[in-house]
């Protein structure tokens, strides 16, 4: 592979609890509760039969699944703390679990504002091509998901188009998120291996995850637990994300609505560690709130900033890695709303010590993708980022001989020292630090201007890592036999 500047990640050694000790026990406490009371329904006879033999209470008439809490808990203990998200080019795999926090894609946005036109459309294969070749160029993105729906194919075959077009264009980790059948999920695993070069090559390094959604309030499809069990069979990671809304899909409480998903996550995730143990899987949280004037989902409050920490540090309380919901403000443009929006969301992930950060480019709550608002997302990242690590102290760093040399009334321009580490600030890419006169020279660009400037820039001249021709083929095979009912 060429080179190129290794992956960016936030550094997550000292995350901060939102909440104390007490206050977590009683979280899951409640939710050990509502999983052996009330439990989760889950459409699938094989499914129910599996459980009800390795330990859980069934009820067939509802199609309920109820796990006594040492069940949950043992079976969660099963999972792997860290693993590798393995890449194409081996120098961007990411150690998931080891104090790093990585940010990917969000989706799968079903319409994307066009770059140049700025109007909402709807979305193809093309955009996913294209916003992920944008993401590959980029070191702050350190894996992809699916950031937009290929809606110009069969539906039946669009999760595989998808993954094809994100092999071609990048040579980081993709982590499917619409692999939710087991076909579909038979053939992401197929396409994998050719790409690997075999099943022994694809389980020693999973060039692909997946995760699978709880349909809240407490219900897992049948056909979605099957992929995952599918995925986790060939040796690939396989996480549970929950998306419930205060006061539509989960109480109106911030803390009703924890419960609720962890109580999802945590069963999606016993299911797995159950039927195949030891497992590689994550702990997704991504909820929000109703807006109590139109009924949609509101994302970018307060609410969902506490969801972030409190998401994160349960993940770290039953030793799993995390992947948190960032991101993907409620405003409809890259403007004020979203700046701030965004900010509050990377800092508390951060904060909360989240593993994955998911992530970049969506507006308009999480309906719309944006490559002008993933480049600032991006550039929100960065700035953490270098935030996150820290302030040295080492000798050189206070700069006590440097401070005597130059004195009262003198100036540090020429300095060594200065020479030696005024790169080591941090400087933008999109934010204004220009003179006044500059900027009304320049037309009077906004962050978003340059932004779309930069992404129009990369999309001209970056080519990612080709696939060989004849594993395209292979790729493009699979997927017909798939299209056609193979």
């Amino acid at each position: 592979m060429a080179d190129r500047e290794p992956i960016h990640s936030i550094v997550v050694d000292r995350p901060y609890d939102l909440l104390d000790a007490a206050a977590l026990d009683t979280i899951h406490a409640r939710t050990m509760e509502i999983l052996e009371t009330v439990g989760v329904t889950v459409s699938s006879d094989s499914l129910l039969d599996a459980l009800g033999d390795a330990g859980a209470t069934i009820d067939r008439v509802s199609g309920r699944v109820r796990f006594g809490p040492g069940l949950v808990e043992a079976a969660v203990s099963r999972a792997p703390r860290s693993y590798v998200l393995a890449a194409r080019d081996p120098d961007q795999d990411l150690d998931v679990g080891a104090g790093r926090g990585y940010l990917a894609l969000d989706g799968c946005a079903a319409e994307l504002v066009d770059l140049e036109t700025g109007r909402r459309r709807s979305t193809t294969v093309a955009d996913v091509e294209e916003i992920t070749r944008l993401a590959d160029a980029l070191p702050e993105i350190g894996f992809v998901w699916q950031p937009v729906a290929a809606r110009d194919v069969p539906a039946s075959v669009a999760p595989l188009r998808e993954l094809r077009a994100q092999f071609s264009n990048t040579t980081k980790h993709i982590q499917l998120m619409t692999a939710v059948t087991p076909a579909a999920a038979a053939s992401a695993v197929e396409m994998a291996r050719i790409v690997a070069g075999g099943s022994a090559a694809l389980r020693a390094r999973p060039l692909i995850s997946s995760f699978q959604c709880s349909v809240s309030p407490l219900h897992y499809p049948g056909e979605a637990l099957e992929a995952a069990l599918a995925f986790a069979s060939a040796g690939i990671p396989a996480g549970f994300v929950a998306m419930p809304i205060s006061a539509a899909t989960a109480p109106a409480t911030t803390a009703g609505t924890i419960v609720q998903a962890n109580a999802e996550i945590l069963a999606g995730i016993a299911i797995l560690e159950l039927l195949v143990p030891g497992s590689p899987t994550f702990y997704g949280t991504c909820p929000t709130v109703m807006d109590l004037r139109s009924g949609a989902a509101a994302c970018g409050g307060p609410e969902d900033v506490a969801f972030q920490l409190v998401g994160a540090q349960l993940a770290r309380r039953y030793g799993l890695p995390s992947s948190i919901g960032t991101f993907a403000t409620g405003a409809k443009s890259s403007d004020w709303q979203a700046g701030a929006e965004g900010a509050l969301s990377v800092v508390a992930t951060w904060l909360g010590g989240a593993d994955m950060l998911c992530g970049a480019g969506l507006v308009h709550a999480a309906l719309v993708h944006s490559s002008v608002e993933m480049l600032l997302d991006v550039e929100l990242f960065a700035l953490v980022r270098h935030l996150a690590k820290g302030v040295s102290i080492a000798d050189d760093q206070l700069a006590t001989a440097t401070i005597t040399d130059v004195g009262p009334g003198g100036t540090y321009l020429s300095e060594r020292h200065t020479v030696d580490h005024m790169r080591d600030l941090w400087r933008p890419h999109f934010l204004d630090r220009q003179s006044w006169e500059s900027w009304e020279a320049g037309g009077r660009p906004g962050p978003a201007d340059r932004a779309r400037s930069r992404a129009r820039e990369v999309l001209a001249t970056h080519r990612p890592e080709p696939l060989e021709a004849a594993l395209a083929a292979e790729l493009d095979r699979v997927i017909s036999m798939a299209a056609n009912g193979g």
